[in-house]
Order: C-alpha cells, then sequence, then structure tokens
C-alpha cells in the first residue's frame, strides 16, 4: 500500500506576466530567423552541389549528392536549435547571438568529419569546401542584416522588451539613466518598483518613469504594466533571500529577471564567476594594457593602416586636389595631439577648415555647443563648402592612417585629445591616456559630434578597461556603416 505525503495548499498566485519568448515580436522575429537561416543552408547546400558536379550530381556510395545536401542543411538546423542560436535572451544585442551561430556551425563540420572519417565516406572535398564556409559567411550576414532590421524598428518605437526595475530610487535612477542612453538595446522602461515612494520617479529633469509597486509586489507590477522583463538594481533593500523569493515567484513565466551588479562598465570577457562556499562570486580581471594582445593589436593596426595607404592612395590625392583647389592653404593640417602616456605628437588630416581657423576661435567661444572640454559648433563658420564633406563622411580623417603606420595612432581607441583639452581633464579622464588614441572608437559609433563630453569619457574609459581585437573590429565595421550615414559630424 503506497503512502503520500499531506503538502500543505499553494498560495494561489497572482496571474502570470508575459513571458519573453511570448511577446509577439519576438515570436515573428524568431520564426523569421529560423525561416531565413533554412533558405540560406537550402541555398548554400545546393549552391555547393552545382559548383562541385554541375545540374548533374553524382553521388556517394548510392546516395545523390542532393539527399546528402538536405541532411547537412537539416543537421545544421538542429545544431543551431539546440545551440539555443533562437532564444530570446540572444536576439538583437550583443556577440552572443553570433557566436552561438558560429560554434554550431563548428560542431556541424567537426559531425561531418568525423562521420566521414569513422564510416570511411569519401565526401568531395570540393562540395565541403563550398558548403560550409559558405554556409557559416551567409548565415552570420543574414543575422546581421536581421539585426539592422530591428535596430531600425526600435528607432520607430516598435520591438522592444517592457521592464520593470526593482530597488532602491537612486541605483534605479542611475539604471533607468543607462538603459535610456542606449534605446537601441530593445530594453524600455516602462515602471519602477521602488520601497516607500509612489508617484512617479524623476529620472531626468525631462523624463519620468512611473511607480508601479514595491518590493514586495513585482510580480503584481509585471502584470499590471505587462512587462516581459525585470531588471534589479544593486540596493540595500534587496537581500539574497528576497532575491531568491523572486526567482521562485517568476519561475516557470518565462519573465527575465536581469541583475545589474553594482560594478559596471566592465565586459563580460572580464568577468568569471567563482564558486566558494555555495555563493557565486564575481572575478572581475584587470585591464589588460600590455603582452602578447598589445603585440598583435599594434600588428594588426600596421598591417592593416599599410595596405590602406596603398588602396587609398588615389582617393587621397583626389582629396587634396579638391581641398587646395576650392580655398586657399594648405592640403593637409598638422596639429599637435596628447597620445599614450601623455607623449606628443602631430597628427595629420585634410584641411576642413580656412587657414586662419584658430585666430578665429577666440572670436567663437561664445557659440560653443560642448559643456565639456571640447569646442563644437554645429555650422562652424570656419569650416569650407569641402571640408563639410569631408568631415561628414570622415574623409578628413584618412590621412591618419600614416600616424598609425608609424606607432603614434591605433585604428580604434580613444578620440586623440588637443593639449589644451588635457589640461582640463579631471577624476579619471586621465585614463583615456593609458592607450593609443584611435582614428575611430566607440565614440565615433555612438553619436560622433552628437555626444556629451560625459559620454565621450565614459566610452573610451569603457574601451580602454575592456578592448580586444574582437572589439576593434566590431567597431571597425560599426565605423564603415556611421559614416556611410553621414550622422553626427559637424
Amino acid at each position: 500500500m503506497s503512502a503520500t505525503l499531506d503538502l500543505p495548499p499553494a498560495r494561489s498566485a497572482p496571474p502570470a506576466p508575459p513571458a519573453a519568448d511570448a511577446v509577439p515580436w519576438v515570436r515573428r522575429y524568431a520564426r523569421a530567423l529560423v525561416a531565413l537561416d533554412l533558405g540560406v543552408l537550402t541555398v548554400t547546400c545546393l549552391l555547393g552541389v552545382w559548383a562541385r558536379f554541375g545540374a548533374e550530381a553524382a553521388g556517394v556510395r548510392g546516395v545523390s549528392y542532393y539527399a546528402v545536401a538536405a541532411l547537412i542543411a537539416a543537421l545544421w538546423m538542429c545544431a543551431l536549435a539546440l545551440g539555443r542560436s533562437y532564444e530570446p535572451r540572444f536576439l538583437g544585442s550583443g556577440t552572443e547571438e553570433f557566436k552561438r551561430v558560429g560554434n554550431a556551425s563548428v560542431r556541424v563540420a567537426a559531425v561531418v568529419a568525423l562521420v566521414c572519417y569513422s564510416a570511411q565516406i569519401e565526401l568531395a572535398r570540393g562540395f565541403v569546401a563550398v558548403v560550409l564556409p559558405t554556409g557559416l559567411l551567409l548565415l552570420l550576414l543574414c543575422r546581421l542584416q536581421a539585426r539592422q532590421w530591428l535596430r531600425r524598428a526600435r528607432q520607430n518605437g516598435r520591438c522592444h522588451h517592457r521592464v520593470v526595475l526593482v530597488g532602491a530610487p537612486d541605483p534605479v535612477r542611475d539604471l533607468a539613466r543607462q538603459l535610456g542612453r542606449d534605446p537601441l538595446s530593445g530594453l524600455r522602461v516602462v515602471g519602477v518598483c521602488v520601497p516607500g515612494l509612489s508617484g512617479e520617479l524623476e529620472v531626468d529633469p525631462d523624463v519620468r518613469v512611473p511607480i508601479v509597486g514595491s518590493l514586495a509586489l513585482v510580480r503584481q507590477a509585471l502584470v499590471a504594466v505587462q512587462a516581459d522583463t525585470v531588471a534589479v538594481t544593486a540596493s540595500p533593500g534587496i537581500t539574497g533571500e528576497a532575491l531568491r523569493s523572486l526567482s521562485y515567484e517568476l519561475e516557470g513565466t518565462g519573465v527575465d529577471l536581469l541583475l545589474a551588479p553594482a560594478l559596471t562598465n566592465v565586459a563580460g570577457t572580464r568577468v568569471s564567476i567563482r564558486p566558494v562556499a555555495g555563493a557565486p562570486l564575481l572575478h572581475v580581471d584587470e585591464p589588460e594594457l600590455g603582452g602578447s594582445r598589445k603585440l598583435i593589436k599594434a600588428l594588426f593596426d600596421r598591417g592593416t593602416s599599410a595596405l590602406g595607404l596603398l588602396l587609398l592612395s588615389p582617393l587621397l590625392l583626389v582629396l587634396a586636389a579638391l581641398v587646395r583647389l576650392t580655398s586657399p592653404g594648405p592640403a593637409f593640417f598638422r596639429q599637435e595631439r596628447v597620445g599614450r602616456d601623455g607623449d606628443l605628437f602631430r597628427v595629420w588630416k585634410l584641411r576642413s577648415m580656412y587657414e586662419d581657423a584658430e585666430q578665429r576661435k577666440a572670436l567663437l567661444e561664445e557659440l560653443n555647443e560642448s559643456e565639456g572640454v571640447l569646442f563644437k559648433i554645429r555650422d562652424d563658420p570656419r569650416v569650407t563648402r569641402v571640408g563639410r564633406v569631408l568631415r561628414k563622411y570622415s574623409l578628413d580623417e584618412l590621412p591618419q592612417l600614416a600616424n598609425v603606420l608609424v606607432g603614434q595612432m591605433s585604428l580604434v581607441g580613444p578620440r586623440p585629445p588637443l593639449v589644451s583639452e588635457v589640461e582640463k581633464y579631471e577624476g579619471h579622464a586621465y585614463r583615456r591616456l593609458l592607450v593609443k588614441p584611435g582614428i575611430t572608437g566607440l565614440w565615433q559609433v555612438s553619436g560622433r559630434s552628437d555626444l556629451s563630453w560625459e559620454d565621450t569619457v565614459r566610452l573610451d574609459l569603457y574601451y580602454v578597461e575592456n578592448w580586444s581585437l574582437g572589439l576593434d573590429v566590431a567597431v571597425l565595421a560599426k565605423t564603415v556603416i556611421t559614416v556611410i550615414r553621414g550622422s553626427g559630424a559637424y
């Protein structure tokens, strides 16, 4: 005779908030990615057959290469799904989505190689050489294009996750500001849960967020504003027990739970979890400013700059001629800037202003639109007609490839400051000088001249403390897109 244990009756739970993967746009976007990947892999595998065998495909061990192509495409789709490359939390931001696509593709290549070796199947090398690398490249390009579509949708106010922030007023306010600075992340704050307050929380003078609950009524608040994400800040009222209880309440709802640590501006590559006595402690590595990675970066910078100067020399000659023909003065402009560790060097640029620009600067101080140490005027009268075009598309920066080639600058890095600007530095701003300045950087792809001084310093310090070759490649790719659009430069 079996016995059962009488358990206390469960408390009636409030209605569940919408799960992240239950939000209509998330479902549609994930389904579109599945269809896109399937189409890409089908075309790639057929292309591999046609490229190797032509219209009449051969076979291997009595099996048509069309059937082999279909099997590889199906295996690839399974690897993408099992690798969780369609999970909502990985879509639309960060590099994790691309990493998972890459890892799944590598696993497919490994499985194909292992099966062929074990079963002694002589699969045509030309077929494999076309399918695997081409498939990976097209998958990544299509994901990138899909992300661009998602960014445009978010710029138009669509395809956002609805987020409720939880914690004390000051940390919640800081996190709301950070999310507000990056609307393309897809996290839109629709309410906050803070203790002892009601009404609205003032984030900025012109931004207020409704207070929709307290620390004890988070789940009810999520239902009230139909939020699919909750972000908990590092606050005195958020104890380990309270956080554990919140995770239990959200269990099974599919709502994303995000934790915002007190330590900010640290990239995930510098953070690892170290379990100690059952407690997950975050280990933060020091910024790596030297060693082998520095050597690799230097080789990458000099090799790329040399190739760039070689390929772009005809364009530079044409632009230099245009500068000389349209305004009196030299084609190139040299100016003293501050490099790594405070070393002075002269930066090369195509001249975009009239010759007397420096003398006229003092007369224009009252028109300065920057609140920090920078001097910026949107319609600067010192800029020539050709200079406006050069600045809009950052063509005036191309001669700085020579500075990179001789080791004074890097392709990617903080903005190269003037001596007068460094003299006004305060606090941590001096850390910008720990690495070489760059032709482009996070400031270039995040707003260019539209950025405030505070945001410029914040982005530069993030780069200094978290730089990597992968980040450099990502910034260079984004720079091309930003420059083509021509926004934020003056």
